[in-house]
Protein backbone atom coordinates (compact mmCIF):
# COMPACT_ATOMS: atom_id res chain seq x y z
CA UNK A 1 0.00 0.00 0.00
CA UNK A 2 3.03 2.52 0.81
CA UNK A 3 3.96 2.10 -2.90
CA UNK A 4 0.57 2.54 -4.26
CA UNK A 5 0.23 5.74 -2.19
CA UNK A 6 4.04 6.77 -3.57
CA UNK A 7 3.74 6.10 -6.80
CA UNK A 8 0.12 8.07 -6.28
CA UNK A 9 1.41 11.19 -5.01
CA UNK A 10 4.13 11.03 -7.94
CA UNK A 11 1.71 10.84 -10.65
CA UNK A 12 -0.58 13.84 -9.11
CA UNK A 13 2.81 16.50 -8.42
CA UNK A 14 3.88 15.58 -12.32
CA UNK A 15 0.53 16.10 -13.29
CA UNK A 16 0.44 19.62 -11.66
CA UNK A 17 4.12 20.92 -11.88
CA UNK A 18 5.03 19.59 -15.61
CA UNK A 19 2.67 22.31 -17.12
CA UNK A 20 4.22 24.82 -15.26
CA UNK A 21 7.52 23.35 -15.68
CA UNK A 22 7.43 23.31 -19.27
CA UNK A 23 5.48 26.56 -19.45
CA UNK A 24 8.98 28.42 -18.00
CA UNK A 25 10.95 26.47 -20.39
CA UNK A 26 12.66 29.02 -23.31
CA UNK A 27 13.34 25.83 -25.62
CA UNK A 28 10.23 24.97 -26.38
CA UNK A 29 9.58 27.00 -29.16
CA UNK A 30 13.10 26.87 -30.62
CA UNK A 31 12.93 22.66 -30.59
CA UNK A 32 8.91 21.98 -31.13
CA UNK A 33 9.64 18.07 -32.22
CA UNK A 34 11.75 17.59 -28.89
CA UNK A 35 9.10 19.22 -27.20
CA UNK A 36 6.39 16.88 -28.32
CA UNK A 37 8.37 14.18 -27.49
CA UNK A 38 9.39 15.51 -23.70
CA UNK A 39 5.28 16.27 -23.51
CA UNK A 40 4.95 12.37 -24.91
CA UNK A 41 7.28 11.15 -21.89
CA UNK A 42 5.81 13.24 -19.16
CA UNK A 43 2.32 11.89 -19.83
CA UNK A 44 3.37 8.38 -20.12
CA UNK A 45 5.18 8.78 -16.95
CA UNK A 46 2.05 10.21 -15.08
CA UNK A 47 -0.02 7.51 -16.38
CA UNK A 48 2.13 4.90 -15.75
CA UNK A 49 2.13 5.96 -11.82
CA UNK A 50 -1.55 5.40 -11.90
CA UNK A 51 -1.31 2.08 -13.94
CA UNK A 52 1.30 1.04 -11.59
CA UNK A 53 -0.08 1.78 -8.19
CA UNK A 54 -3.54 0.22 -9.51
CA UNK A 55 -1.63 -2.98 -10.03
CA UNK A 56 0.29 -3.08 -6.52
CA UNK A 57 -3.34 -1.71 -4.92
CA UNK A 58 -5.05 -4.45 -6.18
CA UNK A 59 -1.87 -7.21 -5.16
CA UNK A 60 -2.56 -5.74 -1.61
CA UNK A 61 -6.39 -5.97 -1.25
CA UNK A 62 -6.86 -9.52 -3.53
CA UNK A 63 -4.53 -12.83 -2.98
CA UNK A 64 -5.28 -13.94 -6.57
CA UNK A 65 -3.92 -10.37 -7.77
CA UNK A 66 -0.91 -10.75 -5.42
CA UNK A 67 -0.72 -14.44 -7.10
CA UNK A 68 -0.09 -13.42 -10.80
CA UNK A 69 1.74 -10.32 -9.74
CA UNK A 70 4.58 -11.74 -7.63
CA UNK A 71 4.04 -15.49 -9.10
CA UNK A 72 8.15 -15.81 -9.26
CA UNK A 73 9.15 -13.20 -6.65
CA UNK A 74 10.91 -14.93 -3.26
CA UNK A 75 9.12 -14.25 -0.33
CA UNK A 76 11.29 -11.81 1.37
CA UNK A 77 10.51 -9.63 -1.53
CA UNK A 78 6.81 -10.16 -1.36
CA UNK A 79 7.42 -9.02 2.21
CA UNK A 80 8.98 -5.94 2.08
CA UNK A 81 6.24 -4.58 0.07
CA UNK A 82 3.89 -5.03 3.25
CA UNK A 83 0.80 -5.78 1.02
CA UNK A 84 -1.60 -7.23 3.68
CA UNK A 85 -2.78 -4.54 6.61
CA UNK A 86 -4.71 -2.04 4.27
CA UNK A 87 -7.19 -4.47 2.00
CA UNK A 88 -9.97 -2.42 2.47
CA UNK A 89 -8.52 0.85 1.52
CA UNK A 90 -6.11 -0.88 -1.48
CA UNK A 91 -9.27 -2.38 -3.10
CA UNK A 92 -11.07 1.27 -3.35
CA UNK A 93 -8.07 2.16 -4.40
CA UNK A 94 -7.88 -0.17 -7.30
CA UNK A 95 -11.05 -0.07 -8.29
CA UNK A 96 -11.03 3.76 -8.67
CA UNK A 97 -7.73 3.61 -10.93
CA UNK A 98 -9.51 0.50 -12.79
CA UNK A 99 -12.45 3.01 -13.31
CA UNK A 100 -9.83 5.97 -14.16
CA UNK A 101 -8.13 3.66 -17.06
CA UNK A 102 -11.60 2.44 -18.27
CA UNK A 103 -12.86 5.62 -18.71
CA UNK A 104 -9.34 7.06 -20.47
CA UNK A 105 -10.09 3.95 -22.91
CA UNK A 106 -13.78 4.80 -23.55
CA UNK A 107 -12.42 8.24 -24.23
CA UNK A 108 -9.96 7.45 -26.68
CA UNK A 109 -12.66 4.96 -28.55
CA UNK A 110 -14.87 7.96 -28.77
CA UNK A 111 -12.55 10.03 -30.24
CA UNK A 112 -11.22 7.82 -32.48
CA UNK A 113 -14.79 7.19 -33.86
CA UNK A 114 -15.41 10.86 -33.87
CA UNK A 115 -12.55 11.62 -36.26
CA UNK A 116 -13.01 8.28 -38.00
CA UNK A 117 -17.22 10.19 -38.92
CA UNK A 118 -15.79 13.58 -39.09
CA UNK A 119 -12.84 12.22 -41.64
CA UNK A 120 -16.19 10.43 -43.62
CA UNK A 121 -18.55 13.47 -43.86
CA UNK A 122 -15.19 15.18 -45.27
CA UNK A 123 -14.55 12.55 -48.25
CA UNK A 124 -18.29 12.96 -48.89
CA UNK A 125 -18.00 16.78 -48.98
CA UNK A 126 -14.85 16.47 -51.09
CA UNK A 127 -16.82 14.02 -53.53
CA UNK A 128 -19.77 16.64 -53.54
CA UNK A 129 -17.54 19.27 -54.51
CA UNK A 130 -15.33 17.47 -56.67
CA UNK A 131 -17.26 14.75 -58.65
CA UNK A 132 -15.66 12.48 -61.18
CA UNK A 133 -16.48 13.23 -64.59
CA UNK A 134 -18.66 11.29 -66.90
CA UNK A 135 -15.96 7.44 -67.85
CA UNK A 136 -13.60 8.99 -65.19
CA UNK A 137 -12.40 6.08 -62.55
CA UNK A 138 -11.74 6.83 -58.85
CA UNK A 139 -7.84 7.10 -58.82
CA UNK A 140 -6.92 7.61 -55.16
CA UNK A 141 -4.88 10.24 -56.40
CA UNK A 142 -3.20 12.06 -52.94
CA UNK A 143 -4.22 15.65 -54.74
CA UNK A 144 -7.23 17.18 -54.65
CA UNK A 145 -7.83 19.99 -56.09
CA UNK A 146 -11.44 22.40 -55.19
CA UNK A 147 -12.79 24.89 -56.77
CA UNK A 148 -13.21 27.55 -54.20
CA UNK A 149 -12.90 31.59 -54.13
CA UNK A 150 -10.89 31.39 -50.41
CA UNK A 151 -7.49 30.03 -50.30
CA UNK A 152 -7.29 26.89 -48.31
CA UNK A 153 -5.23 23.62 -48.10
CA UNK A 154 -5.31 20.78 -45.59
CA UNK A 155 -4.47 17.33 -45.03
CA UNK A 156 -7.17 14.89 -44.91
CA UNK A 157 -5.08 11.75 -43.13
CA UNK A 158 -6.76 8.14 -43.81
CA UNK A 159 -6.01 4.87 -45.61
CA UNK A 160 -5.55 7.06 -48.78
CA UNK A 161 -4.31 10.03 -47.07
CA UNK A 162 -5.15 13.06 -49.32
CA UNK A 163 -3.62 16.72 -49.91
CA UNK A 164 -6.60 19.19 -50.47
CA UNK A 165 -5.67 23.07 -51.87
CA UNK A 166 -8.40 25.22 -53.80
CA UNK A 167 -7.93 27.08 -56.50
CA UNK A 168 -7.51 30.20 -54.81
CA UNK A 169 -4.83 28.85 -52.67
CA UNK A 170 -3.24 28.45 -55.99
CA UNK A 171 -3.80 32.04 -57.34
CA UNK A 172 -2.47 33.73 -54.24
CA UNK A 173 0.69 31.04 -53.40
CA UNK A 174 3.66 32.67 -55.24
CA UNK A 175 6.71 31.24 -56.22
CA UNK A 176 7.93 28.63 -54.20
CA UNK A 177 4.90 28.88 -51.66
CA UNK A 178 2.79 26.40 -53.26
CA UNK A 179 6.12 23.92 -52.51
CA UNK A 180 6.37 25.39 -48.86
CA UNK A 181 2.61 25.11 -47.74
CA UNK A 182 2.90 20.82 -49.37
CA UNK A 183 5.79 20.60 -47.30
CA UNK A 184 3.91 21.80 -44.12
CA UNK A 185 0.70 18.80 -44.95
CA UNK A 186 3.32 16.52 -45.50
CA UNK A 187 5.54 17.22 -42.84
CA UNK A 188 1.97 16.76 -40.51
CA UNK A 189 1.57 13.25 -42.07
CA UNK A 190 4.92 11.89 -41.80
CA UNK A 191 4.96 12.35 -38.46
CA UNK A 192 1.38 10.99 -37.68
CA UNK A 193 0.06 14.15 -35.87
CA UNK A 194 -3.35 12.98 -36.23
CA UNK A 195 -2.65 10.63 -33.45
CA UNK A 196 -1.41 12.71 -31.09
CA UNK A 197 -4.20 15.12 -31.24
CA UNK A 198 -6.47 12.17 -30.80
CA UNK A 199 -4.85 10.83 -27.82
CA UNK A 200 -4.26 14.43 -26.21
CA UNK A 201 -8.09 15.06 -26.65
CA UNK A 202 -9.25 12.33 -25.47
CA UNK A 203 -7.18 12.19 -21.85
CA UNK A 204 -8.18 16.20 -22.27
CA UNK A 205 -12.23 15.29 -22.67
CA UNK A 206 -11.96 12.39 -19.94
CA UNK A 207 -10.26 14.28 -16.94
CA UNK A 208 -10.85 17.71 -18.02
CA UNK A 209 -9.87 19.04 -14.52
CA UNK A 210 -6.26 17.46 -14.65
CA UNK A 211 -3.59 20.38 -15.64
CA UNK A 212 -1.25 18.06 -16.99
CA UNK A 213 -3.99 16.46 -19.69
CA UNK A 214 -5.70 19.48 -20.49
CA UNK A 215 -2.32 21.56 -21.44
CA UNK A 216 -1.25 18.29 -23.32
CA UNK A 217 -4.18 19.09 -25.78
CA UNK A 218 -3.71 22.52 -26.58
CA UNK A 219 0.56 21.91 -26.41
CA UNK A 220 0.22 19.12 -29.30
CA UNK A 221 -2.05 21.47 -31.64
CA UNK A 222 0.68 24.31 -30.90
CA UNK A 223 3.41 22.25 -31.28
CA UNK A 224 2.80 20.25 -34.12
CA UNK A 225 1.76 23.00 -36.25
CA UNK A 226 5.40 24.43 -35.10
CA UNK A 227 6.94 21.22 -36.43
CA UNK A 228 5.21 21.71 -39.74
CA UNK A 229 6.69 24.73 -40.56
CA UNK A 230 10.38 23.37 -39.20
CA UNK A 231 9.88 20.87 -41.89
CA UNK A 232 9.14 23.83 -44.38
CA UNK A 233 10.55 26.28 -43.74
CA UNK A 234 13.87 23.97 -43.60
CA UNK A 235 13.64 22.99 -47.54
CA UNK A 236 12.18 26.39 -48.74
CA UNK A 237 13.25 28.96 -46.17
CA UNK A 238 11.29 30.77 -43.25
CA UNK A 239 10.22 33.62 -45.36
CA UNK A 240 8.92 31.90 -47.70
CA UNK A 241 6.46 29.59 -45.41
CA UNK A 242 5.65 32.67 -43.33
CA UNK A 243 4.50 34.66 -46.70
CA UNK A 244 2.06 31.58 -47.78
CA UNK A 245 0.38 31.57 -44.24
CA UNK A 246 -0.02 35.24 -44.56
CA UNK A 247 -1.47 34.52 -48.32
CA UNK A 248 -3.84 32.09 -46.98
CA UNK A 249 -4.82 33.31 -43.66
CA UNK A 250 -5.09 37.20 -44.18
CA UNK A 251 -8.73 37.34 -45.35
CA UNK A 252 -9.83 35.78 -42.36
CA UNK A 253 -9.02 38.97 -40.06
CA UNK A 254 -6.21 36.72 -37.58
CA UNK A 255 -3.47 39.55 -38.22
CA UNK A 256 -5.85 42.34 -37.35
CA UNK A 257 -5.89 44.40 -34.14
CA UNK A 258 -9.05 42.14 -33.17
CA UNK A 259 -8.72 38.87 -31.21
CA UNK A 260 -9.42 36.11 -33.91
CA UNK A 261 -10.25 32.48 -33.45
CA UNK A 262 -6.96 31.37 -34.24
CA UNK A 263 -4.55 33.57 -32.81
CA UNK A 264 -1.16 30.80 -33.57
CA UNK A 265 -1.09 32.13 -36.75
CA UNK A 266 0.68 36.08 -36.00
CA UNK A 267 2.80 34.00 -33.49
CA UNK A 268 4.10 31.45 -35.74
CA UNK A 269 4.67 34.10 -38.47
CA UNK A 270 6.49 36.25 -36.36
CA UNK A 271 8.46 33.17 -34.83
CA UNK A 272 9.24 32.57 -38.41
CA UNK A 273 10.40 36.18 -38.72
CA UNK A 274 12.71 36.30 -36.33
CA UNK A 275 14.82 32.60 -37.16
CA UNK A 276 15.43 32.24 -33.54
CA UNK A 277 18.53 29.64 -33.55
CA UNK A 278 18.14 26.05 -33.39
CA UNK A 279 19.55 24.21 -30.01
CA UNK A 280 23.13 22.65 -30.41
CA UNK A 281 22.56 19.55 -31.32
CA UNK A 282 24.40 18.04 -27.86
CA UNK A 283 21.59 20.41 -25.96
CA UNK A 284 19.08 18.46 -28.50
CA UNK A 285 20.35 15.17 -27.65
CA UNK A 286 20.66 15.74 -23.62
CA UNK A 287 16.99 17.17 -23.89
CA UNK A 288 15.85 13.75 -25.50
CA UNK A 289 17.48 11.44 -23.32
CA UNK A 290 16.44 13.36 -20.26
CA UNK A 291 12.95 12.94 -21.33
CA UNK A 292 13.65 9.19 -21.90
CA UNK A 293 13.91 8.54 -18.38
CA UNK A 294 11.23 10.30 -17.23
CA UNK A 295 9.09 7.40 -17.44
CA UNK A 296 11.51 5.49 -15.88
CA UNK A 297 10.71 7.16 -12.40
CA UNK A 298 7.75 5.59 -11.40
CA UNK A 299 9.38 1.77 -12.26
CA UNK A 300 11.98 2.77 -9.88
CA UNK A 301 9.93 3.77 -7.03
CA UNK A 302 7.60 0.51 -7.91
CA UNK A 303 10.59 -1.77 -7.86
CA UNK A 304 13.08 0.33 -4.79
CA UNK A 305 11.62 -2.34 -2.09
CA UNK A 306 12.30 -5.78 -3.79
CA UNK A 307 15.22 -4.98 -5.14
CA UNK A 308 15.89 -3.80 -2.15
CA UNK A 309 14.90 -7.09 -0.28
CA UNK A 310 16.86 -8.89 -2.45
CA UNK A 311 20.04 -6.44 -2.11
Amino acid sequence: MTVSLALLVLGLVSAVAAPRLLARADWVEREPVVALWVWQCVVAAVLLCFGLAMVFSAASAWQTVRGQVFASAPRAVVEAYALGPYGPWSAALAVVLFLGGAWTGAMLTREIRDSWARRRRRRAELRLRSPLLPGEEPSGERLVVLEAARPDAWWLPGQTPQLVITTAALQRLKGRQLDAVLAHELGHARARHDWLLHCSGALARGFPQVPVFAAFRDEMHRLVELAADDVASRRFGRLTIALALVELNEHRGVFGPCPAPDGQLPQRVHRLLSAAPRLPASHRLRLTAYAALVPAVPLVVAFVPGLHALG
